[in-house]
């Protein structure tokens, strides 16, 4: 039932504060303005990650009682998520370099998670002691510093983001809710809420977009459900693969931007351009609104292959593991082949 109010405040929040948001956004010149490497043609307003970072924390703080290890958790995740957004927000405003994103911030956000108490557990099983926790702990930064620079260049076309985001809190929610785990569902439902809030003012064609501060609050978000998402019951190599699975559509995108930017000699996570897989679907004739529902469906795909996951053993999930893996490399060695636009050299490796 707590979720259910999370997820409706948080929706209702969004999708209201969205108007007043996109208005300021125009006021103060706040636009994300056509050029090459975009889709639209005309100026649209950025600062639509406050409406949903407003709709995420007005959920919390009217529905969850913490207790003391709870609160320090959300104060910890708060705090973190106030952080990308305030770095995203100066980034679409131009007043930061790119790299202080990813080498700064990112992995800053990472260790306040850490400073809460919220952490991976993938070493420590296999090394009780320092030299378990210290490699959960930069697995920990790693994660967060991934999968929040993945958002931050999946919001690439109208309402891509903001879905998939809303796709997979969804089912980070179940898992939750399954488990037990209250702060993991009530979080994971409002931040669905909020995604799906804005997303009616963010699908195609864009009234608005969400800029870095809502990709990377979003990605944040992600990595930390991620980290607390807790299975009883299922084996070891589903409580690691099933995060993975709820989250394989950005993690795939980034997956095949970096090889081949890279192939290109081009720096993955600072030459933006038109060569994402959604660029590269819509490119083969889908057109951008049917290629970002079929994105929207491999999304829903992963996230049900994740519950089939969770009822395995780690020998089944290490071989679905690996025949997923294939299958992506092998998806991307197809892509490669659509056709789409290549950058110019100068972000050269």
């Amino acid at each position: 039932m707590v979720g259910v109010l999370a997820f409706a405040i948080a929706l209702i929040a969004s999708a209201s504060v969205t108007v007043p948001v996109r208005q300021f956004a125009l006021r103060v010149d706040m636009v994300d303005r056509p050029n090459s490497r975009k889709i639209h043609v005309k100026p649209i307003p950025l600062l639509g990650g406050l409406a949903i970072y407003f709709g995420v924390l007005l959920a919390m703080v009217l529905l969850y009682s913490f207790g003391d290890e709870a609160m320090r958790q959300v104060l910890g995740i708060l705090a973190g998520a106030t952080l990308v957004v305030l770095v995203g927000t100066l980034d679409d405003r131009g007043l930061l370099h790119h790299q202080v994103k990813l080498f700064v911030a990112m992995p800053l956000a990472g260790l306040i998670l850490l400073g809460s108490g919220i952490h991976a557990e993938v070493f420590s099983v296999f090394f009780p002691g320092r030299a378990g926790t210290v490699a959960d702990a930069a697995l920990t930064v790693f994660w967060v510093t991934g999968i929040t620079a993945s958002f931050s260049i999946f919001d690439y076309m109208d309402g891509l983001c903001a879905g998939v985001a809303a796709i997979a809190a969804f089912f980070f929610a179940v898992f939750a809710m399954l488990n037990g785990q209250v702060l993991v569902s009530t979080l994971a439902a409002a931040v669905m809420g909020a995604a799906l809030g804005f997303l009616g003012w963010n699908f195609n064609p864009a009234k608005i977009f969400m800029g870095d501060g809502g990709a990377m609050f979003l990605g944040f978000l992600m990595a930390t459900l991620a980290l607390k998402l807790r299975m009883a019951g299922a084996s070891h190599g589903a409580r690691w693969l099933v995060p993975i699975f709820i989250l394989g559509v950005p993690i795939f995108d980034t997956l095949m931007v970096s090889i081949s930017r890279s192939r290109r000699g081009l720096l993955p996570f600072t030459t933006p351009g038109k060569d994402h897989t959604g660029h590269r679907l819509a490119n083969w004739g889908l057109g951008t609104r049917p290629a970002v529902l079929t994105m929207y469906a491999f999304a829903c795909f992963f996230g049900l292959l994740a519950f089939a996951v969770s009822r395995l053993n780690s020998v089944q999930v290490f071989v679905i593991g690996v025949l997923v893996a294939a299958a992506e490399l092998a998806a991307v060695a197809l892509l490669e082949r659509a056709p789409y636009e290549r950058q110019a050299d100068k972000n050269k490796l």
